[in-house]
């Protein structure tokens, strides 16, 4: 009888452990995902933030049209993008675009004294900020729980419950990693 219950008991602690892991995995995925959540706060911030610089400028330099329109694509495919990597990608694109339209905006003096596009600027250049330290954020939860997913003897548990590896939210190239040039 006493063997019994040392063979219930292991199977208890096991189950306990098992329990004690999947758990820890699931946090760990949950704070990945309220980071990834954060990122996409900011990101519409910006997105909202693009069309009233984009209005603002075009009141000064109407025939720079071409500028326009590429901000405006970039904006569109950077709110389509579903995974990491496609965010990322976009948000380059963005970026780029973004800093063309601000070099278009330098040539108006008018509209560098403008109050409106002033707090445009402000606003567009804080929520970049924010989206920065949101990225990093994300990737350190992504990290951890990589790490776990790899980890022995986390990975034995962590493939038969259907936990997958993230993708690190990370920019491309080194263009991009400059942030966008917003001057006062």
């Amino acid at each position: 009888m006493g063997i019994v219950w040392v063979i219930v008991g292991i199977f208890v602690f096991l189950g306990f452990a098992v329990a004690g892991v999947y758990n820890s995995l699931v946090r760990s995925r949950n704070r990945a995902e309220e980071a990834w959540s954060d990122i996409e706060v900011q990101m519409k911030r910006r997105y909202d933030l693009i069309p009233n610089v984009v209005a603002t400028v075009k009141g000064y330099a109407a025939h720079e049209s071409g500028v326009f329109e590429r901000v405006t694509q970039a904006r569109t495919t950077a709110m389509g993008a579903k995974t990491a990597e496609e965010h990322a990608k976009a948000e380059n694109m963005l970026s780029n675009t973004l800093k063309t339209l601000f070099a278009v905006a330098e040539n108006y003096p008018d509209l560098k004294a403008n109050a409106n596009f002033l707090d445009l600027q402000r606003e567009l250049a804080d929520t970049e900020n924010k989206i920065q330290a949101a990225r990093r954020f994300y990737n350190g939860n992504v990290r951890d729980l990589n790490i776990k997913i790899e980890s022995f003897p986390t990975n034995f548990i962590a493939g038969p419950f259907g936990f997958k590896k993230l993708e690190f939210f990370d920019l491309e190239n080194d263009a991009a990693k400059e942030p966008v040039k917003v001057s006062f």
